[in-house]
């Protein structure tokens, strides 16, 4: 127990495990992913930073609904006594020395539904924009959801790979051996190898796919560094409908990019009939009252007014109805986007089923796949092992297990990934 090699020894293992669990990948599932993607994800940040303007744009406009009120304080000095402005303006005016303080009120009183078509399509405009909140949301977790499927498909071919080194390495000990017994030939060790060697290939490119998947996992949660996770499996999601038209009428009802749309069609037909409004009479009312601070005898110590005025448009060039009409046609071209988001939504829906479809058919596929493949292989390593088969035989029936093993891999989680998309499609990505 005196021997410090024991103490420096204790020392190291404590190290290695300390730096083990520093190193160790931190564990992640999907619904963790997806929450630190909309938590952290700077597209989604931003469209909520845009709605908050816009509802701002609606406090902006509804403001015309209140009065104006400023304060002024005026001081004016004149060349003489009987000075009056006499150039620049239609009237003259007399110019007294003077310096004064009060305020102004304007109002508008009525302008007959403009103020409040301009308010209503601000108000559907910035709901709009909480529709394009969802939309944006739910592309990020598209996002993650494909990356995180597509990670976890990477690690599936990485470990199907390391088994094939191993698998392979095996044989060429035995092939090795056999020949050094001159029970087989060079031949044999030769091709043993050559399959060792396209298996290192196939690892290579496996650890490299690896990488390149965490670091597009990484970017999808907002991340600008890359990380590696432990990542957790999902369980299959439940069947697919028979039909997918009722996948198509749940799209057309919750897809945020289309209820979007909606509402600027909605917005911009209140636009269009603000722009009407424009012909209209305004009515406004406007009062003023103060107080000289110093005293002229020309002038009373303080002032009140106040007036109304009715402003009705008679002639401007047909600018108010240009304006009605552009309104009313890109009211109008909006409404033929919204026609056509429908039918390529209704389009994507029927064909991202059939997709999801065609994937979850190959899920049966490589796993009977699969089945034969590693039957194969076991019977023709047996008979190798007897001596009635060829090293090409063996070789061929390890490169179709592989082969087999990665496409069921592949299915599995292409499969997820197609639902995701689906779900995406039909607006059911939450």
């Amino acid at each position: 127990m005196n021997d410090p090699r024991w103490l420096i020894g204790c020392v190291a293992v404590l190290l290695a495990g300390v730096t083990a669990a520093a190193q160790s990948p931190k564990a992640l599932n999907l619904k963790d992913a997806e929450a630190i993607a909309v938590k952290n994800h700077p597209k989604v940040r931003a469209a909520l930073l845009t709605a908050l303007a816009a509802n701002q744009v609606t406090a902006e406009t509804r403001s015309a609904y209140y009065p104006d009120v400023f304060g002024s304080v005026t001081g004016a000095g004149a060349h003489g006594n009987n000075d009056r402005i006499s150039a620049g303006g239609i009237t003259n005016s007399v110019i007294y020395e003077r310096l004064a303080t009060g305020f102004t009120v304007l109002e508008t009183l009525t302008d007959f539904g403009r103020t409040s078509n301009l308010t209503a399509s601000a108000r559907l405009r910035a709901e709009a924009q909480q529709d394009t909140v969802d939309a944006t949301r739910q592309q990020v977790l598209l996002q993650v959801d494909v990356d995180y499927f597509a990670a976890l498909r990477a690690e599936a071919v990485l470990k199907v790979a390391e088994q094939t080194v191993a698998a392979r390495q095996a044989v060429v000990d035995q092939v090795t051996a056999l020949f050094q017994s001159k029970l087989k030939s060079g031949l044999d060790v030769s091709f043993a190898n050559v399959n060792l060697s396209e298996a290192k290939l196939l690892l290579i490119g496996a650890q490299n796919d690896v990488r390149g998947a965490f670091a597009d996992l990484s970017q999808a949660l907002g991340n600008n560094t890359r990380e590696t996770f432990a990542l957790a499996d999902e369980p299959l999601p439940p069947a697919l409908p028979d039909k997918p038209d009722d996948l198509i009428l749940e799209a057309l009802r919750q897809r945020p990019d289309l209820l979007t749309l909606r509402l600027e069609h909605q917005a911009a037909l209140r636009f269009a009939a603000a722009e009407k409004d424009l012909s209209l009479p305004t009515v406004s009312a406007v009062g003023a009252a103060g107080h000289l601070l110093t005293h002229d005898n020309r002038l009373p110590d303080d002032y009140a007014a106040a007036a109304i005025n009715l402003n009705v448009p008679v002639f401007n060039g047909r600018l108010f109805s240009a304006r009605k009409n552009e309104a009313r046609l890109r009211a109008e071209a909006v409404a033929q986007n919204v026609r056509d988001s429908e039918n390529l939504i209704s389009r994507d829906v029927a064909v991202q089923w059939l997709n999801a479809n065609t994937a979850f058919q190959r899920l049966a596929v490589t796993k009977d796949l699969l089945n034969e493949a590693k039957q194969a292989l076991d019977l023709a390593q047996a008979r190798y092992d007897l001596g009635l088969g060829a090293i090409v035989e063996l070789s061929q029936a390890q490169l179709n297990e592989t082969s087999a093993e990665i496409a069921s891999a592949r299915a599995l989680y292409e499969y997820q990934g197609q639902r995701s998309v689906l779900a995406y499609q039909t607006g059911a990505l939450r």
